[in-house]
């Protein structure tokens, strides 16, 4: 098993990508890293793609949650700091 850990920096963006002729494409932007991530076949979705689409949502909404849980606390606690 490997493990990759990016750093999301300043200007990182994750843009969704639709195209006619082809399955779908996420694109990562962390730093000067881009992740592409994609279906397990150009030309069609199979149900361990939606299932994995799913999956991945979920785990981005936990994500963004989270993030914004602590950025609220955090961004609290130096106001409070500051006063």
């Amino acid at each position: 098993m490997s493990v990759i850990s990016l750093k999301a920096a300043p200007g990182a963006q994750a843009e969704s990508h639709s195209y006619k002729q082809r399955t779908p494409v996420l694109e990562l932007h962390l730093g000067g890293t881009q992740v592409l991530v994609t279906t397990s076949a150009r030309d069609h979705i199979t149900a361990d793609d939606v299932e994995f689409a799913r999956s991945l949502a979920r785990e981005a909404v936990s994500f963004v949650l989270t993030v914004e849980r602590m950025f609220r606390g955090v961004h609290g606690t130096q106001a409070n700091k500051a006063a």
